[in-house]
């Protein structure tokens, strides 16, 4: 039997998603449901005067008109709101109080038997205000940003700037070449085609199961019982399938508290779905701000680097992650700097979303280095070779892996690098300006503790369990296979249970953790299930295993074979038979290495071409080429999936994405998926997807994970061919007509 890891094998859960039979948060009926509609703030900052539902409780069918003066009891300390993702500062607590802290805040519930009755009737309820003046303007506030507190924790440490390395100020000053320039990214907001949604099932004995759309079921079911005061086995929380989360479900969103709400009030199931414009109020990618200085010598070797962020966040928390030390892991500089500031907006927190810091980080590291790579006239590749870093400088450390001067060759060679004009508008076709453009991507390489139980049965079939998500990405197939592997057993044998709070814990899945985590506690646990079966094998009449060690046997083929003599085997079912057991079961807790000797990161290099109409400045990307060196790849049909998700991502990053608001009032002006822009497949075209062959021994299995990788390095690639096709450099994103023709 050929191994499944590594294989390009189909979704498992596919045949439930394209029949149907696959339910989503709020395709949970019962009897007796109710339906919640959510009615959210006009102002950005300010107090409710006054909430008027007299005109929507006379509507038939309304049941309630939930506010925060008629709610059921809730926490009053800020702990009990705090998942376990949440930034420093003070949890924004849905329906609480009269306080309103950002345009689109929920402020009221309407309750209703059909949720046509309890749309309508929230169109009938009037609320006065008492306005405060309010600031959501990256730019006009930058002079009042705050720097990020030093770290007081490991945790802490991920997220703030590394500490600086020799001089870099006076290097900057001596250096033959410098490179200064600013770079601006947008807010960027999640669209995954699910809605947020909470179906809350009220059960006969007062427990309640709350079917989620999240990225962590049991961070949800914690957050939920402390906002409560609720015991753990009271409050069930259930996410089979998500439909895209990509970072703005790994915090509790504010729909699942308002349905909690509305079925302890009422004492009955309740749904809430969000429209898509109150999901604008769940989270979003910062606006950042970033000005990168740069010097090198004439030989094309950088002598100081300093770079500095401003990002957004909101008034009530400080959310940041760390956006201004990637280059300590790609180029060899002695003196470097670093500094993030926050800027304190009246906007809901800002959050993760696919790939964060990385993604807006790296865009402004590499169009400076395109920019520094121009002014030295030198190719932007060659550039990179020659500053090419063997070690993680902010520690001195070395890498448990890095493929990235291959990524660099393969990516090159595929992409047809050497055919690239070394000035810029030198390349046509037609009426249309050609450019190349490439950037370097990283990532970070994370392993968590998390908890696996395997069940095995006599006949050869096996369930494999944890709390983990599938957010799309594929999980329950790369868990069947690596169970299948690591037990021995057919794919279709592995039953695979996830998304259930009730099941062996897991943390949120995101940071392109969960791969290596629940793979690599798989096959701690199947270990522990052949240990078993050696141990029963031993006590048999005759046995081959008699003097084995558990290093001496493996399961292959439905079999305990000895890996020194594959003619010695015993069958698990005449095992499990002798021993008297239909069942085998184990549960393990996997916790990563905790050598910090070395580092450990994804890598890519992107290669892109674009394609502008000289007359008009429409920009398209005919072709990306994406080298990725990032361990072992568990499943290649869904890891090339992943990254092609993340180019068409980038595509849209570079071109397309932007929220727009209106200053006068904060608040969002394209909260839709027909104004907020995204790359449709008229914008898609060639891309072509590399893995690098990688060997890492940071983890048993060699995994580094996808979920991110992918994006980081596409926007700056392509904001590089753009310069290249046209020879202008624009460095706000996105990159648009205008900008290149105004």
């Amino acid at each position: 039997m050929a191994p499944y890891i590594g294989a390009s094998t189909s979704r498992i859960d596919g045949p439930a998603k394209v029949t149907g039979a696959a339910k989503y948060a709020a395709e949970f009926n019962v009897p007796g449901m109710a339906y919640g509609s959510v009615i959210v703030s006009t102002i950005a900052k300010g107090r409710i005067k006054r909430i008027d539902q007299s005109a929507a409780v006379r509507v038939n069918g309304v049941l309630k008109v939930l506010t925060h003066e008629n709610r059921p009891t809730m926490a009053d300390n800020d702990q009990a709101y705090r998942d376990e993702v949440a930034p420093l500062g003070s949890p924004f607590r849905p329906l609480y109080d009269d306080k309103v802290v950002f345009n689109g805040q929920p402020i009221a519930l309407v309750v209703a038997e059909t949720s046509e009755i309890a749309r309508f009737a929230a169109t009938l309820v009037r609320v006065e205000y008492e306005n405060e003046p309010h600031v959501t303007d990256l730019q006009a506030q930058r002079g009042a940003a705050i720097p990020v507190k030093p770290p007081t924790s490991p945790i802490e440490a991920l997220f703030t700037p590394p500490n600086p390395r020799g001089d870099p100020d006076r290097a900057l000053a001596a250096a033959q070449l410098r490179q200064v320039a600013e770079y601006y990214t947008p807010i960027e907001h999640h669209n995954p085609m699910e809605l947020y949604a909470s179906t809350v099932v009220y059960e006969r004995d007062g427990k309640l199961t709350v079917y989620d759309k999240t990225q962590g079921v049991q961070n949800v079911q914690r957050y939920l019982c402390g906002v409560f005061g609720l015991k753990p086995e009271d409050v069930r929380v259930m996410s089979a399938f998500v439909g895209g989360g990509f970072g703005s479900g790994l915090r509790p969103q504010f729909q699942a508290v308002l349905a909690m709400l509305a079925a302890r009030a009422l004492r009955r199931s309740v749904r809430v779905v969000l429209t898509r414009p109150q999901m604008y109020a769940l989270g979003y990618r910062p606006a950042t701000i970033q000005r990168l200085a740069i010097g090198a010598n004439n030989e094309g070797t950088l002598d100081a680097l300093t770079h500095e962020a401003f990002t957004v966040t909101s008034q009530y928390e400080e959310f940041y992650r760390q956006e201004t030390g990637w280059s300590g892991l790609l180029y060899k500089c002695a003196n470097a700097k670093y500094a993030h500031k926050l800027v304190h907006l009246d906007l809901p927190t800002s959050c993760d979303m696919r790939c964060p810091s990385a993604a807006t980080g790296v865009y402004a590291l590499e169009c400076a280095m395109d920019e520094l790579a121009a002014t030295m006239q030198l190719d932007p590749l060659e550039l990179r070779l020659r500053c090419y870093s063997e070690r993680d400088q902010h520690g001195d450390r070395p890498y448990s892996s890095k493929a990235l001067r291959e990524c660099y060759r393969q990516g090159a060679q595929a992409f047809g690098w050497d055919k690239r004009s070394p000035l810029p508008r030198m390349m046509r076709d037609g009426s249309e300006l050609v450019g190349f453009g490439m950037a370097t991507g990283v990532w970070d390489a994370f392993q968590v503790p998390i908890t696996v139980r395997i069940v095995l049965a006599a006949n050869g079939a096996a369930e494999v369990a944890c709390a983990t998500s599938d957010i799309g990405t594929g999980t329950y197939t790369i868990m069947a296979q690596v169970a299948a592997d690591m037990l021995g057993l057919p794919i279709e044998n592995i039953k695979i249970k996830l998304g259930d709070s009730t099941l062996p814990q897991s943390p949120v899945e995101g940071g392109s953790w969960i791969a290596a985590s629940v793979s690599n506690g798989i096959a701690g646990t199947a270990a522990a299930i052949r240990e078993e079966l050696l141990r029963l094998a031993k006590q048999m009449p005759n046995s081959p295993f008699a003097n084995a060690a558990s290093d001496d046997v493996a399961l292959a083929g439905g079999k305990l074979v000895s890996t020194r003599d594959a003619s010695r085997a015993l069958s698990i079912s005449d095992i499990m038979r002798h021993g008297a057991v239909d069942r085998i079961e184990q549960q393990k807790t996997t916790r990563p290495t905790s050598d910090e000797s070395r580092a450990r990161n994804a890598h890519s290099a992107v290669f892109a071409e674009v394609k502008v109409d000289e007359q008009l400045g429409v920009i398209r990307v005919t072709r990306v080429v994406s080298a990725v060196a990032a361990g072992r790849i568990l499943n290649m049909k869904t890891a090339t999936s992943q990254i092609l998700g993340s180019v068409v991502w980038g595509i849209g990053m570079a071109l397309h994405e932007e929220t727009l608001i209106d200053h006068r009032f904060g608040r969002v002006m394209n909260a839709n998926i027909a104004e907020y822009h995204v790359p449709v497949s008229a914008d898609v075209y060639d891309i072509k997807v590399i893995f690098v062959d990688e060997p890492d021994d940071s983890n048993p299995l060699g995994i580094k994970g996808l979920g991110e990788i992918g994006i980081v390095g596409v926007a700056s690639a392509i904001a590089n061919a753009v310069y290249h096709a046209t020879g202008k450099r624009v460095r706000d994103l996105p990159i648009t007509l205008d900008k290149l023709i105004g």
